[in-house]
């Protein structure tokens, strides 16, 4: 389970560049990673790679974000631990509560940016 676990949120917590080329939306992250199974080989199924790929590339342009904004004074969007534990059904639950509306509008960078400001809001100052 621990597996699957990690599988999916990696799938669904980290975007890659393949997916800024597709212009995808988060509305259809979502719908595919709704479809993806939470078991220890949906690490093997394709779809679910490319939702791994699309998840780390969103968090890693998230961090990217939050850093740049400390170098240049500004408060972060988000205040996440130097590691942090993301539950793939949490966060999932998270971008399927955003309305469709929204999501369609929405990348699935703007979501993860959404999910951690959220989880981790940084202190008021």
């Amino acid at each position: 389970m621990k597996t699957a676990a990690i599988a999916m949120a990696a799938a669904v917590a980290l975007a890659a560049p393949a997916f800024a080329q597709s212009n995808g939306t988060l509305d259809t992250f979502v719908t595919r990673a709704n479809r993806i199974p939470l078991n220890p080989l949906a690490a093997l199924r394709p779809d679910a790679r490319r939702l791994m790929n699309e998840a780390n590339a969103a968090f890693t342009a998230v961090g990217a974000e939050n850093r740049a904004a400390r170098a240049a004074g500004r408060r972060p969007p988000a205040c996440p631990p130097e590691r942090m534990e993301v539950n793939p059904r949490q966060l999932l639950a998270f971008l399927n509560a955003i309305p469709q509306t929204r999501r369609t509008r929405m990348t699935p960078t703007d979501g993860i940016r959404e999910w951690m400001a959220n989880r981790y809001p940084c202190p008021a100052t």
